[in-house]
């Protein structure tokens, strides 16, 4: 564009595009930067850090993608920088969103860049306020990383930074809410201590929060499986799995559980598990009419895994139920137990079906199979 050219006249209305958005003014000399953002170069070279560029033929270029060092470190100084255009800085880290899920390779680069410690700053940079699109773009990129145990401390030894977690698993973006949960999960699976994992699974709304996304009425892959993985990690603490019983868990999982891939349907019939080991859990999935049929037919249908907690799920719920144990032997689980019992399964999986073929002996129809010649070569004998 000539240096020469006259004022546009005031009535002339310049397209939004056409503006670069650190001047507000009509860019003379366009240059598009590694965000894919545009910006005048007078703008862009006046305003710190530097970034070295290449001249491309033609009027417009483009910032140097000489390595990927570089062009990391470049949008970190730019993301990172308190001083610097809030756009830019948006849109720096969008941009390293859309590398981070481009590949492996691309993570391990942006973890080798103290990455990590830098999108922590920024998420966490005021939790008194709304949440802006930096906190949200930082979040985003955080939830692909594992965290070390001083970084988990980091969020969960402050009451605040939880509870500016757990308040975004309300937000009106269910990416959003899915990306809090993620943080959630990561921070209570890095940290050994009990007490700061009581303390997140405590706090108000968080169980309500992860139920809310394993709810979510539209089919969103990623929802289930990092609501699952929240779900069951915030579980483990034992003396708060009723809030999770009272918020509806136990509803959600048995509702999805067909929807879970292999590995969430584990940790899925893992909470189940857990849940049944409370009396308010039990009853409550007791009281579900298909929560029997369905574990039953589970049972050597997954994994070993699977079928282990599901056999454990039905152990704490015939225990407690003479109901659930007419319910388990209609739905045909005598069979399945003897299966199991004969199969490669795990050692821990063939004694609870053991244990429950024990307790469901008094349920055996009187023309049971289990004394037929189907079932000749069974190790296992009446009780």
């Amino acid at each position: 564009m000539p240096g020469s050219l006259e004022p546009l006249d005031i009535g002339v209305q310049i397209p939004y595009h056409f503006r670069c958005p650190i001047s507000l003014e009509l860019m003379r000399d366009p240059v598009t930067v590694c965000t894919g953002q545009t910006y005048d170069r007078s703008s862009i070279e006046a305003w710190p850090p530097g970034i070295p560029r290449v001249q491309l033929p033609g009027s417009r270029s483009r910032i140097s993608r000489s390595s990927p060092t570089t062009l990391f470190d470049g949008l970190f100084r730019i993301a990172s920088s308190g001083s610097g255009p809030f756009s830019l800085r948006v849109s720096a880290l969008r941009r390293l969103r859309g590398l981070a899920r481009d590949s492996d390779k691309n993570r391990s680069v942006i973890a080798a860049n103290n990455a990590r410690e830098i999108l922590l700053s920024i998420v966490f940079a005021d939790v008194s306020s709304e949440p802006s699109e930096l906190n949200l773009e930082s979040l985003a990129i955080l939830s692909m990383f594992t965290l070390s145990e001083p970084e988990c401390l980091y969020v969960a030894s402050d009451a605040d930074r939880v509870r500016y977690l757990v308040n975004l698993l309300f937000h009106s973006s269910i990416d959003v809410r899915v990306n809090s949960a993620a943080m959630i999960e990561i921070v209570v699976a890095g940290i050994r201590s009990p007490e700061l994992r009581a303390q997140i699974s405590s706090a108000d709304g968080v169980f309500e929060g992860i139920v809310g996304i394993l709810n979510y009425p539209l089919l969103y892959p990623r929802a289930l499986k990092i609501g699952i993985k929240a779900l069951f990690a915030l579980c483990l603490v034992k003396q708060h799995r009723q809030k999770a019983v009272a918020a509806g868990a136990v509803e959600a999982l048995i509702d999805r559980l067909a929807e879970f891939e292999k590995c969430d349907a584990e940790r899925a019939l893992a909470t189940v598990e857990l849940l049944c080991r409370i009396p308010s859990g039990c009853a409550a999935f007791a009281s579900h009419a298909l929560t029997v049929p369905l574990l039953v037919k589970i049972i050597l249908k997954i994994s070993d895994r699977a079928t282990e907690y599901a056999a454990g799920a039905l152990l704490s719920l015939c225990s407690a139920s003479e109901r659930a144990q007419q319910e388990a032997v209609a739905a045909g689980v005598l069979t399945q137990l003897l299966l199991l019992v004969q199969s490669d399964c795990t050692e821990r999986a063939k004694r609870k079906a053991q244990m429950l073929l024990k307790l469901l002996r008094d349920s055996w129809p009187h023309d049971s199979f289990a004394n037929s010649d189907d079932f000749a070569g069974s190790d296992v004998v009446p009780f």
